[in-house]
């Protein structure tokens, strides 16, 4: 019963053979039923056809366009290009646009625990997370937080695991992050100022120049594939790594329920089965991009990436472990989501230690 009430729901495991025979489904049902239309509007928070994130929702709109036969249209909007990046929730939510493609951890002044959507410091990777999303209860709890909200969310996108930021000064020691003004959003930026930094939330467009000037010292924003068409390494000289902060970043279609609820069926089965289209496609495209883009870093313009000090990410990970629990302790809605996603990442660590992460081991070793 859960997996058929998943495949109805939320389109999990769908693939582009998955697509196609949607497609030749619904251009029978479009051939035999009203033929009524829609046009929608997607608004994000990601420069314009932004690779990877960006060219993502387009995408994301065009795979639904062309599997409802022309009777779903969305024109896709990047951030600031018809409301600010960082008002993409609103906009859904009051029907100014009936779609949008953002991370939650954007909206944790609506509810703490939305952040746990999108990345959590020292979390599940993207296979893991995928994995309680569709197979455990996320998107049943994702769902009852954005519910008063007018919303719907589905999975739509993974950057999968990131690096750990352009910074202007070296990170020898954990006295090296106190006072260091960061771009890094959500709960990593809760832990940075745990550690004596200054979160700082810029949207992608405005990283670079902020860096370059000084506004920031340092700045995570993806990997390499985002950092290279950015230009940080013009901005910046030191690139670190792991991203401790984002081991994955689920991205979010955020759907506003009433225009949903006014398609039939047929255009809402489109919508989810994209959606978890796109959720593994993009995921894809970072794996395979993002290792070609750091040859490019490293022999075209002599970016050594370095590791954080063993001392500095053994004190990170404690202090997410603080942060998580106060959040825990002081708001049920996040003491549900954390108990849920901490049980499951228990289980699925427990796994990767006996499969995965001595394969690596042997493999990198």
């Amino acid at each position: 019963m859960r997996r058929r009430d998943v495949l109805k729901g939320i389109g999990a495991g769908a693939v582009a053979a998955g697509i196609s025979a949607c497609a030749k489904k619904n251009e029978v049902t479009a051939s035999a039923g009203s033929g009524e239309t829609f046009s929608w509007k997607m608004v994000t928070t990601w420069p314009p056809n932004f690779p990877g994130a960006g060219t993502g929702a387009v995408d994301l709109a065009e795979m639904i366009e062309n599997n409802s036969a022309g009777r779903l249209k969305i024109r896709v909007y990047g951030g600031g290009e018809l409301v600010p990046a960082f008002e993409v929730f609103d906009a859904v939510s009051g029907g100014a646009a009936e779609m949008g493609h953002g991370a939650s951890y954007y909206w944790k002044g609506k509810s703490e625990a939305t952040q746990f959507f999108a990345a959590v410091p020292f979390g599940m990777n993207a296979q893991q997370m995928n994995a309680w999303l569709y197979q455990g209860d996320g998107i049943k709890l994702w769902r009852e937080i954005y519910e008063p909200f007018n919303l719907i969310p589905v999975p739509a996108g993974n950057t999968g695991m990131q690096m750990g930021g352009w910074f202007n000064k070296e990170i020898n020691s954990i006295d090296d992050l106190k006072g260091l003004n960061m771009r890094i959003p959500g709960l990593g930026g809760e832990v940075l100022a745990r550690a004596g930094g200054n979160p700082v939330t810029v949207p992608g467009s405005e990283v670079f120049t902020a860096l370059q000037t000084g506004a920031i010292d340092a700045a995570e924003w993806i990997g390499p594939y985002n950092d290279l068409a950015f230009g940080l390494h013009n901005a910046a000289e030191h690139y670190y790594y792991p991203g401790w902060h984002e081991p994955c970043a689920t991205l979010e279609c955020m759907i506003n329920k009433t225009a949903f609820e006014s398609l039939p069926q047929d255009l809402q089965d489109i919508v989810f089965t994209a959606c978890a289209a796109v959720n593994d496609m993009m995921l894809a495209e970072y794996t395979a991009q993002n290792h070609r883009a750091l040859r490019v870093l490293r022999e075209e313009h002599g970016v050594i990436p370095k590791p954080f000090p063993d001392d500095v990410l053994r004190l990170l990970h404690k202090l997410s472990r603080e942060v998580l629990e106060g959040l825990a302790e002081n708001d049920a809605t996040v003491r549900k989501v954390y108990e849920s996603y901490r049980s499951f990442q228990e289980g699925a660590d427990d796994l990767q230690r006996i499969t995965e992460q001595p394969y690596f081991d042997i493999q990198l070793g």
